[in-house]
Order: C-alpha cells, then structure tokens, then sequence
C-alpha cells in the first residue's frame, strides 16, 4: 500500500502540519480504511497540548473516523471491502484477557487508543484490527455518525449500563458535545430529561433534543428545587461544580456518573451516599458490541450529533475553535 497523508502535531501544543508515513504491510488482522469524515473530539486537543502525559510526537490525531474499508488483511474474516465503518477510541485490544473475553475490549489493560502511540483520523487514511471497525447503519449520515463513535458512546454506554429505562428520572449535566447527544439517547431509552445547563439560552434547543424539563445551574436555589428527583444524573462538564448540590438531586438508590473530568478532587460528604444507598460511578466510551448498539439506536430512533463542518486541510481551525468552545457541538472534518 502507498503512504497515508494527515496532519500531524509535532510538539505540545504545536499547530498542525501536513504529515506522511509509510504504514508497512497490511498486518493479518487490519483494515485499511479510506477516511471519508473525522470527528474533532476534545480528547484530541487534550492529546494535541499533552494535558495526560501520554503524548508521542509527532503524531496524527483523531479518532471519530468513518470511511470505507479499502484493504482487508488474510485474517480479517469480519469485514469487507467496500464496506462503510466507523473507529472510535480505540483501534487495537489483547483480545485473550478477561475484559476481553467478556466483550469489555476498552476496559483491557492493553487496549490501544487509536492515536496515541499510532497515527489516527486527520488523514486520507486509516489502520486497525478489524474488530474494532464497526459497521455503520445505512440511514445514518457519515458527517453526523463520526462524532457517535467516541461522543456518542460515551454518553450511551453508562445510561445501557447502568439501567436506565422508561421509568427513570435522567438529568444531563452540561449541554454540550457529548450533553447534547446525552439528551437524546436518554430520551430514546424513553426516560423523563431534564437538563442542566448555565447557558439560559439553550433550554430552547435542549428541549428540541428531547429534554422535558430545563434547570439553569446559576439560579443555585434551581438545584435546591430538584432535590431528591433523579434516578441517574449523567455530567458532561469538565468544569469544577457543587458536587454535593447534585448527589443531593438523586433519589434512594440514585447514580451519579461521570464522563467529564473536572480539574480538581470530588468533594462529597460520605453521610450523603450512606443514608439513601446512592452511587458514584465513572463510565469509559464502550466495547465494540456497544459501540455497535449505540449506532442501530441512534439510527433507528434518529439521534445524531450536531455538526459544524471543516475541509481536513482546514483541520487547525477547527481544532482552535474546539479549543475555545466556539463549535455546537461536534466539529467534523472532511475529505
């Protein structure tokens, strides 16, 4: 195979530069996969400024990706040329530990991300074992499906995981990039949303994406008011919040799960979770039997990011808007 064009970063923070790497030899177990859309996820800009100290430069990120498979390896028996897929988070796994035996690929202890360590995304094309290539429904747009597979996920996995159903009462915390999908996959699973969100001007679009009820986070006597609500409450925010306001939200047996890191340690009174047995939890985007879950729900019940586009050459600009939270809500670069 010839060489793969992208855009690489060659230092902490640097900008990005057009790049190209000879790949080898198509292992037995990989696709190749011609890039078509790729998802600017805020995990890139993390990986971009070195924020997690596991950076390897120089390097392509990205890891939203949908294309079509335009090289299968001898072994591969699960994929087909010509076949549209996506990759999200993760491109490889050991595939004969525990987690992975039981079909929990991303909770391996050698689990490979797909650009860390590798070339990702923000490229002509792309690598992985084709396990982790995930077929995608044919009613779901490309420019929408790329942000599910890390986006999408990660807001997907934790409601299947831990038991939300039509009964339960969801708050999403942040409406964002991953809140956004949030709200409308807890609405899918036929639960009552509510969002929370310090932008009064998105209770509008936040009940569009299926939110029933609307909580503005500066009005601090709003949170006193939903007290003991929530079966499960979903933060997004990677922004340091009142905490103990929230576990104070949930029923008895209420979850609060986080997929948004916030800077500084959780400050919550142990006394809080004792008296009515309420839980917290973390949740990390999913396996490749979620991942391909989570795209036949959002096809068939019409969930889907909302995308500014971006020519892949383009591909600094749209990663300095992510930066500045200047995009609503997925930034999606094209070839």
């Amino acid at each position: 195979m010839s060489e793969i064009h992208g855009f690489a970063v060659h230092a902490a923070g640097a900008h990005l530069l057009a790049y190209k790497y000879d790949p080898g030899e198509l292992e037995t177990h990989e696709v190749e996969i011609k890039i078509s859309h790729c998802g600017v996820c805020h995990s890139d800009v993390h990986l971009i400024d070195n924020d997690w100290g596991i950076s390897k430069y120089p390097f392509i990120p990205g890891h939203e990706i949908v294309g079509t498979v335009v090289g299968v390896g001898s072994g591969v028996k699960d994929r087909t040329m010509g076949e549209r897929v996506g990759v999200g988070w993760q491109a490889d796994s050991c595939g004969i530990c525990e987690w992975c035996r039981q079909g929990q690929e991303h909770l391996c202890a050698k689990s490979q991300p797909t650009c860390v360590g590798r070339n990702g995304g923000f490229a002509d094309r792309v690598r992985v074992n084709s396990r982790f290539a995930i077929p995608i429904p044919t009613s779901l747009e490309s420019e929408n499906a790329a942000p599910l597979m890390c986006g999408g996920i990660t807001v997907y996995a934790p409601l299947m995981n831990y038991g939300v159903r039509p009964s339960s009462r969801v708050g999403v915390i942040g409406i964002g990039g991953l809140g956004h999908l949030g709200v409308q996959f807890a609405k899918a699973f036929g639960a009552e949303v509510t969002a929370f969100s310090t932008s009064k001007d998105k209770e509008a679009e936040a009940k569009e994406l299926g939110a029933h009820e609307f909580v503005n986070t500066r009005d601090t006597g709003a949170l006193k008011k939903v007290a003991g609500s929530f079966d499960f409450l979903l933060s997004t925010v990677s922004a340091d919040q009142d905490w103990q306001a929230y576990v104070s939200a949930l029923r008895p047996k209420g979850t609060f799960c986080i997929v948004g890191a916030s800077p500084s340690p959780l400050q919550i009174q142990g006394a809080s979770l004792i008296h009515s047995q309420k839980a917290i939890a973390g949740s990390n985007t999913g396996s490749p039997h979620e991942l391909s879950e989570m795209l036949s729900v959002a096809a068939r019940h019409g969930v889907k990011a909302v995308t500014e586009k971006f020519a892949m050459a383009k591909a600094n600009d749209a990663v300095t808007k992510v930066k500045k939270n200047q995009i609503r809500y997925r930034a999606v670069l094209t070839n």
